[in-house]
């Protein structure tokens, strides 16, 4: 059967922002996709937002600038706002409509999905399990991210979340499986934007990576359909194609900022900071499409990167987001004031699922034993530098003096790595071994004394210290 052409109304009462009100409509639903036809100009896309009896409230992804209320037509569809899936969006930089900016054809495919998704039955979700390696070892060895995981980045204005995000998108890996990466950026600068892609060309080029990118000079609705195009081709990729599909997601801030902006349009009752209530839901239903399904060989994993307005943790969006996600990886202003890179804070970091990625028979027998040992030691370290601060350096015994030296050794030998440099896991652990071997044996708590026994000892050692078989590692 023929479908029907689309009723094409004029009754557009009202322009606010980047909404469009228009009344006298029939049969209309939520989340349909409208055709807009001006008067003069190119003709613009949107999505139905709100219906009302005969009022349907529709964002426009263009943005409204320039239309005329009086010269403007609009197509409901009746149908969501989907976008084609599979392989030809490997390789590919597109905007955050899905248009290409990489001077290529359009993505075209014979099948097409709603961006909104589909709500996944939770009985039908296996745990996430099995390690997705990042290449830096702070994360790798620390806060280990597993397959399926929602990991966040929290991270402050004039830290380097941009370089880690996008060394995490160039240097992922699960150990020779399928596997690809999305990138989701909202609101970046155009210099941001190109350094992205400067960074990420190889992999690009190489059909494993797919960048979808919203500047901050493009329509703020534009923005808020970014992430699901990104989270909607990852879908099909992961739990049709079988893959593993690292899904990095930055600024989430931006993004929560365009959605409080057209709620603020849409004359809403603003709740805290001036985010709408629905603020929670609307990211769980971003974060909730990642995960591992039962039956199927792929696996979704995100990584949301998020700027925390003047380092507050408890703001909304991280607040909010530290609820939904299993997790936090936390950038520290003070690391980075030192010149370190990543300024990770190991001590405020953590990955709730490590022990389903990290361990026998999925990375290094003693891996979770070494990173307990290596938090432990850094808190106690932080301890000792508080104590040094009151009484001084020289009040501090043999054992305090050589946790200052751990910490010192951590942050030169394991945590410091440079943006372009991969590190195997193999590597990590044995670099955190290194750094393990400033202290005395018998401060390592946390570690097994068969494993203490088993592993080769010399490799921290300073000089003058004692033989093997005394006191150190």
């Amino acid at each position: 059967m023929t479908p029907l052409p689309s009723v094409e109304y004029s009754t557009v009462d009202s322009i606010r922002g980047p909404l469009v009100v228009v009344r006298g409509v029939t049969g209309v639903g939520w989340d349909e996709f409208v055709r807009i036809r001006l008067d003069a100009g190119p003709p613009r896309h949107g999505v139905v937002l709100d219906v009302d009896r005969d009022v349907a409230v529709v964002e426009v992804l263009e943005g409204t600038d320039g239309m005329d209320r009086l010269g403007t037509g609009v197509a409901f569809d009746g149908s969501p706002f989907r976008v084609p899936v599979g392989t030809g969006w490997l390789g590919r930089v597109c905007n955050g409509r899905g248009e290409p900016l990489d001077g290529g054809p359009p993505v075209l495919a014979p099948e097409s999905t709603p961006v909104a998704g589909r709500p996944l039955n939770p009985t039908m979700r296996e745990p996430p399990v099995d390690p997705v390696l990042t290449g830096v070892s702070v994360i790798d060895g620390l806060t280990t991210l597993v397959r399926g995981q929602k990991l966040p980045i929290f991270s402050a204005a004039g830290l380097p979340h941009l370089e880690l995000a996008t060394q995490i998108a160039a240097q992922a890996s699960t150990g020779g499986e399928p596997f690809n990466v999305v990138v989701a950026g909202m609101g970046l600068t155009h210099a941001d934007a190109a350094t992205m892609r400067g960074v990420l060309e190889q992999r690009s080029t190489a059909g494993d990576l797919v960048m979808i990118l919203n500047t901050a000079d493009d329509p703020v609705v534009e923005r808020i359909l970014t992430p699901r195009i990104a989270l909607t081709v990852a879908e099909h990729l992961a739990f049709t194609l079988g893959r593993h599909v690292l899904v990095v997601a930055l600024d989430m801030t931006s993004y929560c900022e365009a959605v409080r902006e057209v709620s603020a349009a849409r004359g809403e009752i603003p709740a805290r900071h001036a985010y709408p209530g629905y603020l929670y839901s609307d990211l769980a239903s971003l974060y909730e499409r990642c995960g591992r399904i039962r039956g199927r060989p792929g696996s979704l994993t995100m990584v949301p990167v998020l700027t925390m307005p003047a380092g507050d943790i408890t703001h909304p969006v991280p607040d909010l987001t530290g609820y939904i996600t299993e997790g936090q990886v936390v950038l520290s202003a003070d690391a980075y004031a030192t010149g370190g890179y990543p300024p990770v804070d190991p001590l405020s970091s953590l990955s709730r699922l490590m022990r389903h990625g990290a361990g026998p028979g999925r990375t290094r027998a003693e891996h979770l034993d070494v990173a307990a040992q290596i938090l432990a030691s850094l808190a106690r370290a932080r301890s000792v530098r508080e104590l040094a601060e009151l009484i001084g350096a020289d009040a501090l015994n043999e054992t305090d003096r050589r946790y200052l030296g751990f910490a010192a050794a951590f942050v030169r030998e394991f945590a410091a790595q440079r943006a372009d440099e991969r590190r195997a896991l193999d590597d990590t652990l044995d670099r955190a071994w290194r750094v393990l071997g400033a202290l005395p044996r018998h401060e390592l708590t946390m570690l097994p004394a068969a494993l203490l026994d088993a592993r080769p000892i010399a490799v921290g050692m300073r000089a003058g210290d004692a033989p093997a078989g005394d006191d150190h590692v």
